[in-house]
């Protein structure tokens, strides 16, 4: 019987860390000029939410389920099966995740930026790192920018993106179904990046722990979490 003991993570590694980056840079090149768009679309999410305009709670949810099922689809499904076996089977999970969004989202809040506290600003946060700044990531670890990872293009970026979005509508089982699945996948990316030896693990770990820190505190508005009366913008 084998010692397993013996083994570490990076045994179980299935390909090369140079293959696995060559991935993004072939998905990239592929859904060019979706990039742009992407980021334009996601800074006038962004902004909507600030403001708390109507609808604001309900579209932020939806576009990131679109984000979930074309991750799912398109990278896990035709990409990232060419060098890990596994990916196909985590698929229903990014598909499951977009149905629990568009349900967590029907009929949500947003309060306005001047009403939030520490939960809603950590979560518009993350929001922003997702969208503007891990797609950088490749220039701090010395990769091409060719190799960057996008909201609803690559799963790190999106399950990010979704820790903050949900610190921004109100809390309830939906919502607590709906941050199982991006805090799963925050903890296997961080798990095949360390495999990799790559220092960039510990940046879904960092979202992750933010992520469930910001979400487990009183919203505002809740009991002991703002000032009695407040009501949130109602869709």
């Amino acid at each position: 019987m084998a010692d397993w003991s013996s083994y570490r993570l990076e045994d179980f590694l299935l390909f090369a860390p140079r293959a696995y980056w060559r991935l993004f840079e072939l998905h990239n090149a592929a859904l060019w000029p979706a990039q742009p768009f992407i980021l334009l679309l996601g800074l006038g999410v962004a902004a909507l939410v600030l403001r708390g305009a109507p609808r604001a709670g309900r579209l932020g949810p939806a576009l990131l389920a679109a984000g979930w099922v074309a991750v799912g689809l398109l990278f896990f499904w035709q990409r990232y099966a060419s060098i890990n076996w596994a990916a196909p089977y985590l698929m229903p999970v990014f598909l499951a995740e977009a149905i629990l969004l568009l349900l967590a989202g029907r009929g949500a809040t947003v309060p306005a930026a001047a009403r939030w506290r520490f939960r809603e600003w950590a979560g518009a946060g993350l929001f922003f790192y997702a969208l503007a700044l891990h797609p950088l990531l490749p220039l701090v670890f010395g990769r091409p920018l060719a190799q960057a990872e996008m909201i609803g293009l690559a799963p790190d970026p999106t399950a990010i993106a979704t820790l903050g979005l949900l610190c921004l509508i109100p809390r309830g089982l939906l919502s607590g179904l709906a941050l199982a699945v991006p805090v799963f996948w925050c903890l296997v990316s961080a798990a095949t990046l360390h495999a990799m030896g790559e220092g960039q693990a510990l940046v879904p770990l960092a979202a992750m722990l933010a992520g469930l820190v910001a979400w487990a505190l009183p919203p505002r508005g809740a009991p002991g979490g703002g000032k009695a009366g407040t009501v949130p913008t109602r869709i």
